[in-house]
């Protein structure tokens, strides 16, 4: 980015809530960032945390000037991304979560890569990283095909069109148009990219913007982090039916399968034979997905990774069946305490 030109200013919105311990680490990333500081604006949103996450932010940012932390009274991400959306200064606007950490090079390479493609949304492959061995087997399982499906932005190698990404980078006119649906307690992104694609746009994940998110810590964590996922990407799906994939529907076609296999098994045999068959074809799956992905790690990862697959996909598949029924007739549910 050493060209005499103009460039862009850009400014990050960080949705927090009860980060504490994240916080620092996520806006020392920002601070750290290669590109000019007086072109780069930080927003914190803070979802009335009660925890020292306010506390710590502002002690992070108060040798930034223009750097912001503000309140969000409605807790939610779409409210906060939305927040400062509207007072954002920048030319390019890029939502962050706070469990995550940019690469240096994050924002130049974000505005490159805009520039480049002239996509109207980009961002960078889910780099997942994990504390103990439950962290690191749930980075692993979250990073892989066999965990996440075709879910490209979580593995991608090479740029490529996908239909979402973590953390995308707009033109903030292009936000302006498409804002967050603050109805949406979950799934958020996944919403706004699926109106984005349905108006004909374009959305492009680029591996030269690098990020870290710190996966969840426990096997509890992550079941209801993807229970939530599943039950809330049932609204999503409802209103973007054109960007349904085999990967949205994979886990609940697995639990009911299992759940009617187990019902029906003790009064036909039929059944029960193919119950065993999918239990035998679902168990290979994951002994050769640990195999591959565990490779060369300690003995206890492997078997943690060896749990990881099915909380995924289990409690994907269970949300969805939960959000089927919760919203039915278009019902919402309040933002979460």
């Amino acid at each position: 980015m050493t060209s005499t030109r103009r460039l862009p200013t850009v400014t990050l919105v960080v949705a927090m809530r009860n980060e504490a311990a994240y916080i620092e680490r996520c806006l020392a990333s920002l601070a750290a960032q290669d590109y000019p500081p007086d072109a780069l604006e930080v927003l914190v949103y803070d979802g009335e945390s009660d925890d020292a996450s306010v506390a710590l932010a502002e002690a992070s940012i108060a040798d930034h000037p223009g750097w912001a932390v503000r309140a969000n009274p409605r807790r939610i991400q779409a409210a906060a991304w939305n927040a400062g959306i509207a007072t954002a200064r920048g030319d390019i606007v890029g939502i962050v979560s706070g469990h995550a950490e940019l690469a240096p090079t994050y924002v130049s390479a974000a505005v490159t890569a805009l520039e480049r493609t002239g996509a109207d949304m980009v961002g960078g492959p889910v780099q997942a990283i994990g504390e103990g061995s439950i962290g690191e087997a749930v980075a692993i399982a979250t990073s892989t095909p066999f965990g996440v499906g075709g879910a490209r932005h979580h593995y991608l190698t090479e740029a490529a069109d996908v239909d979402t990404v973590f953390m995308g980078l707009c033109r903030r006119e292009t936000y302006q148009r498409f804002p967050f649906d603050e109805t949406m307690v979950r799934n958020q992104d996944d919403e706004l990219s699926y109106r984005l694609l349905d108006a004909g746009g374009r959305i492009v994940c680029d591996p030269a913007i690098q990020s870290t998110y710190r996966s969840r810590g426990s096997l509890g964590g992550l079941w209801r982090q993807y229970f939530d996922y599943g039950r809330w990407k049932v609204l999503v799906l409802r209103g973007h039916p054109q960007q349904v994939r085999p990967r949205h529907l994979a886990p609940v076609i697995l639990v009911t399968t299992l759940a009617a296999g187990a019902a029906l098994a003790p009064v036909a045999r039929p059944i029960r034979a193919l119950l065993i068959l999918e239990l035998g074809a679902y168990a290979a799956a994951t002994v050769v997905a640990v195999a591959r992905y565990g490779s060369g790690r300690p003995p206890r990862t492997r078997a943690i990774l060896a749990a990881v697959y099915p909380v995924l996909h289990l409690s994907y598949g269970l949300g969805m069946l939960r959000g089927v029924w919760q919203f039915r007739a278009g019902r919402r549910v309040a933002p979460p305490d």
